[in-house]
């Protein structure tokens, strides 16, 4: 069984910063992805930024040049650092870990952009 611990969320005015932590326990195996996704109000769940173990990334296009998705292997944690926040990015951040065909997820973290 894998366990995800979401912390980093809160309150933030348009423009502003956060970093999103996710630590990641239980029986973890070498080949993984971990990211994030997000969830608005009467919104489907979407990508917001994955890595794998060896380092590639995807992003969504609506977060490219503005959010970093990172890992610490050693600490099975992965890290979303958010700049340059806009409103339309307020949703519930949910972190994920997918390894042998299985997706787990964490139970999310709110993220509130304040004009």
């Amino acid at each position: 069984q894998v366990q995800l611990v979401e912390s980093g969320g809160g309150l933030v005015q348009a423009g502003g910063s956060l970093r999103l932590s996710c630590a990641a326990t239980g029986n973890i195996f070498m080949l993984n992805t971990m990211g994030w996704y997000r969830q608005a109000p009467g919104q489907q769940r979407e990508l917001v930024a994955v890595a794998t173990k060896g380092g590639s990334t995807n992003y969504a296009d609506s977060v490219k040049g503005r959010f970093t998705v990172s890992r610490d292997n050693a600490k099975n944690t992965v890290y979303l650092e958010m700049n340059s926040l806009k409103l339309e990015d307020t949703a519930v951040y949910y972190c994920n870990l997918d390894q042998l065909r299985r997706s787990y997820w964490g139970r999310g973290t709110q993220v509130t952009v304040s004009s």
